[in-house]
């Protein structure tokens, strides 16, 4: 039995607009899981596995493992460092010259975050956890004990 022309024409067309339709649907849900990534997700193993390019805006939390001095070198950035739920550790740079201090932070305490990651030998570096005053980036924040420190 051989099947008309037409029909092979609307079964064709059919095809390839579920096809089109398919590839479409993963790039908006990739393009979603890449916004998640950058700007509300929980999950901080994104940083892993979409960050590791340097200056790439991240979204994301871990637990305090060590708390680090004051860099005091030009402008002054609060320190310290979160283990994610990779196991992934990041250092956060929080310049207090623009955005308030966290104060009180505890060791095993979580601290939630959006900013620039910059990959390093020793698991990153998080920065620009405050707001731009100049615009050029998208603005940070850092959120610990339901206080958002921007």
């Amino acid at each position: 039995m051989q099947i008309p022309r037409s029909v092979s024409i609307i079964i064709t067309f059919l095809l390839g607009y579920l096809a089109i339709t398919h590839l479409l649907s993963q790039r908006v849900s990739s393009h979603q899981a890449g916004q998640s990534a950058t700007q509300t997700t929980s999950a901080p193993d994104q940083i892993t596995n979409t960050a590791l390019v340097n200056n790439q805006s991240v979204t994301g939390s871990g637990m305090i493992i060590k708390i680090l001095p004051d860099d005091t070198q030009g402008l002054e950035h609060q320190r310290f460092i979160l283990r994610l739920a990779s196991g992934q550790t990041v250092l956060i740079a929080h310049n207090i010259d623009i955005a308030p201090r966290i104060p009180d932070l505890a060791r095993g305490d979580v601290v939630a975050f959006q900013g620039i990651y910059v990959s390093n030998d020793k698991g990153g570096v998080i920065h620009w956890t405050h707001h731009d005053p100049s615009g050029h980036h998208p603005d940070g924040w850092l959120k610990y004990h339901g206080q958002t420190y921007q």
